[in-house]
């Protein structure tokens, strides 16, 4: 991983922190280096959850336009496409992940938190996909994620118009999960990961993968799927203690296993 990405495990809670001043521009070694951390964090056993974090000033202002000025489709493809793989890998890991945001989320920026399972968003914080302003489209996944969270007509107003939306209003159209003091987004979004952490993770990781499933377009296909997920789940140690504890009246204490 690159100086710009870091990776901090706490309390069974993996934080991945975007650290290239002053806007966190997304060069292609950073979308290697959210890769390399990802993936890491996917295969520690010591890791429940995953919190996406820029610092307390900027999430992501974006891609790093100065790799991408004066370049063919061909140049540029290398760049969008490692990002890409970045925002995918955060989407296809089988635990929860949070993006805590301060400040901007813009673009590429906006693309990775689209990413996350959830997004706690500083008060004062703006997010957008402005790439038409600059006669462009998102390229790492905005067109896609942004409709299912939003809905159609929204996302095409905000793609089509380029403009920002403050933290309130993209609470209110499902952009965001939850609003705090900017002090806060970290603290807010780490403690929500850890319940995350200490709950049946295995039965977690079904439930986000069936919820992609949703999205293939077959709901037959995403039936059967939740279906297998739900009887496989019968063998793990959680449901069984989940079940105890709930016909026992107790609180149940789950291992991930």
């Amino acid at each position: 991983m690159g100086a710009s990405v870091s990776l901090e495990v706490e309390g069974r809670v993996a934080t991945v922190r975007i650290d290239r001043p002053p806007a966190n521009a997304i060069a292609r070694e950073v979308s290697e280096g959210l890769l390399a951390v990802v993936r890491e964090a996917g295969e520690r056993d010591d890791v429940g959850a995953v919190v996406l974090w820029g610092g307390p000033r900027i999430f992501s202002a974006g891609a790093d336009l100065r790799e991408m000025a004066g370049r063919g489709p061909e140049e540029v493809r290398p760049q969008v496409a490692a990002l890409g793989e970045a925002c995918a890998a955060l989407e296809e890991l089988p635990k929860v992940t949070i993006a805590a945001i301060n400040g901007y989320a813009l673009g590429g920026g906006c693309e990775l938190a689209l990413a996350c399972d959830l997004r706690v968003a500083a008060r004062d914080a703006e997010l957008g996909q402005p790439e038409i302003r600059l006669g462009i489209i998102p390229g790492a996944g905005g067109t896609q994620r942004l409709p299912r969270l939003v809905g159609l007509g929204r996302a095409r107003e905000l793609i089509y118009t380029g403009r920002r939306v403050g933290a309130d209003e993209a609470l209110a159209m499902g952009l965001v999960d939850r609003v705090v003091a900017p002090g806060e987004v970290l603290a807010a979004a780490v403690a929500e990961a850890r319940r995350y952490a200490s709950g049946p993770t295995r039965a977690l990781a079904a439930a986000k993968a069936a919820l992609r499933a949703s999205l293939r377009g077959d709901p037959d296909e995403g039936l059967r799927f939740e279906r297998e997920a739900f009887c496989e789940l019968f063998a793990t140690r959680d449901a069984d203690e989940g079940i105890r504890a709930f016909l026992e009246k107790r609180e149940p204490r789950f291992e991930g296993r």
